[in-house]
């Protein structure tokens, strides 16, 4: 029994982890949009996005996100994110971010997570990946 006990409470935990809030929508121009388990909704000031949100932001657009450790992104127009992976449980030293940079621009810079753990940040584009070790770039694809 508590065998049984314990395994539904770590399938709990996970799947609540799963749908935590990753960061904050804190700014938009435009009508970007969000893709949650296919699901499009309009991105406003103050939204939460998950670890598996997707990122549209329309010719003319632009988004600013904001992460639980601090991290900032500033998308510019035209761009396709889409959130892969975000960790950042400093009390038991797990972190992952992990973004798909499909096309477009944005505007890095670290928060705790790159900083704690650097090798922990990627950032993918169709055509390569970037590993963080500093703390602002720029990252363009079209």
């Amino acid at each position: 029994m508590n065998i049984f006990l314990s395994l539904l409470f770590s399938l709990c935990s996970l799947a609540c982890w799963a749908d935590a809030d990753v960061a904050l929508v804190k700014t938009v121009s435009g009508a970007t949009k969000v893709v949650r388990n296919g699901e499009t909704l309009e991105a406003k000031p103050g939204m939460k996005l998950l670890a598996s949100d997707k990122i549209v932001a329309g010719a003319g657009e632009t988004v600013g996100l904001i992460f639980n450790d601090g991290t900032t992104l500033s998308a510019g127009p035209s761009t396709e994110l889409d959130l892969r992976e975000y960790v950042f449980d400093p009390g038991n030293s797990r972190y992952a971010f992990s973004l798909f940079l499909k096309k477009g621009t944005l505007v890095y810079t670290s928060g705790k997570l790159g900083k704690l753990a650097p090798s922990a940040v990627r950032l993918d584009t169709p055509r390569s990946s970037v590993g963080v070790r500093g703390t602002k770039f720029i990252l363009s694809y079209e």
